[in-house]
């Protein structure tokens, strides 16, 4: 590496530091769950997206040994050469129903799930319009499918009508340059794209408005349900279960497996022509080596274990009442969130960060939230909850909330 391009990485990385964005990776010691080992010394945690506490669940780890035993501990190859097991097959029949589609389609990640699909269904000459608090993939896929990218005011349906309605008129959308092929052409679609649950505010999407709106100018409307698949619902099968919306509402559906549903993975639920689509389109379902299929037998194991044992779901919303009356005594900054994603804002990225830091000097993993994961002015203290949590933990965690807020205001944290 040159000398000018090392020392420029070292400005970069030195200002991250001093503006209070530098993020550090944390060692952890042993299964996830509620109390663990971080960097060597045990921590109450409320950082991690393991609502329903399945992540170290042994009925998991027994269906994953299973799954190696018959199929291997890796796939060997993408789903399109030899790459699809009967495992997989059979995980995405179970997530179909799950949902209420006709089909499902496995994917590596969420982002790569996101990615694919839009990128598949978009062209230039398309648009995308996208909420502005949206996960940072949604943002990704729009770019990356050559749509024109129109971004609306978060959760406003009035907004997303007012931005459907104007035309396209930039025509030199629809011309490759020179040095590049030339994309796919496409007809003009609209495809608005949300968060189901949004990650760092733990909101709804008001998704009536949102598909009224869609319906009323032509458009999709593609949901990503990460943060609500297993928790929200009265079975716990996400925003739309919550809405009791259809797919004609939400024809393209996004869920993620390692988050509730303690494995790892994603896939697109829709139509049989959607994921035909899907499968011939979407690079990154193609070009990809697929996951393990011991993955996938654990995951056919938490979709068992979500649907019989709704006590977890029930703990958790308990859980997450008990904070919120706590931190409304206590006067602490809460948002209008319900699910298990609480933000406490804090306003500057600094202060955000003291306070991460005093409370895991009490021996409390709360992770820093900052720009540009969250806009400018909003960095916060993320706080998550699981059904392994007991009420004695949320207690902790009010009392030492109580403790570190108001030293923080002055500047002392």
């Amino acid at each position: 590496m040159s000398a000018p391009f090392a020392a420029r990485l070292h400005a970069d990385l030195e200002a991250r530091r001093r503006a209070g964005l530098y993020r550090a990776r944390r060692v952890r010691d042993g299964m996830p769950g509620a109390e663990g080992v971080i960097d060597g010394r045990g921590r109450l945690v409320f950082c991690s997206n393991d609502y329903l506490g399945l992540a170290a669940h042994p009925a998991l780890g027994a269906a994953l040994a299973e799954g190696a035993r018959r199929y291997g501990t890796g796939s060997g190859a993408a789903h399109l050469i030899t790459g699809h097991c009967r495992a997989h097959h059979a995980l995405e029949e179970e997530l179909a129903a799950f949902v209420g589609r006709p089909r499902a389609l496995l994917f590596s990640t969420g982002y790569m799930a996101n990615l694919g699909a839009v990128a598949a269904l978009l062209g230039r000459g398309d648009r995308v319009f996208a909420d502005r608090l949206n996960h940072a993939s949604l943002l990704d896929a729009a770019r990356l499918s050559g749509a024109r990218l129109v971004r609306y005011r978060h959760a406003d349906a009035d907004a997303l009508g007012r931005a459907l309605a104007r035309p396209l008129k930039d025509r030199a959308l629809a011309r490759p340059p020179k040095d590049r092929a030339p994309a796919r052409r496409s007809e003009g679609r609209a495809l608005v794209v949300s968060d189901g649950v949004f990650s760092m505010d733990g909101d709804l999407a008001p998704l009536p408005a949102l598909a009224r709106t869609a319906r009323a100018h032509g458009a999709w409307l593609m949901v990503d349900d990460a943060h609500g698949l297993g928790v929200v619902g009265p079975r716990g099968r996400g925003v739309l279960d919550h809405y009791a919306l259809d797919a004609d509402a939400v024809p393209v559906l996004v869920g993620t497996l390692g988050k509730a549903f303690g494995t790892f993975g994603a896939f697109v639920a829709g139509d049989a022509d959607l994921i035909e689509t899907l499968i011939q389109r979407a690079r990154t379902y193609i070009y990809t080596t697929a996951p393990p299929p011991a993955l996938a037998e654990a995951t056919r194991a938490a979709l068992r274990i979500a649907a019989a044992e709704p006590w977890r779901r029930e703990r958790l919303h308990a859980l997450v009442a008990r904070f919120r009356a706590g931190a409304q005594a206590a006067g602490l900054p809460l948002g209008a969130s319900t699910t298990p994603i609480q933000p406490l804002v804090t306003g500057s990225a600094e202060r955000a960060v003291a306070l991460s830091a005093a409370l895991e000097a009490r021996g409390i993993l709360v992770s820093a939230i900052r720009p540009p994961t969250v806009p400018q002015g909003t960095a916060r203290l993320r706080v998550t909850f699981s059904a392994l949590h007991e009420e004695a933990h949320v207690d902790r965690l009010l009392a030492a909330l109580a403790e570190v807020w108001p030293a923080a205001e002055a500047g002392c944290a």
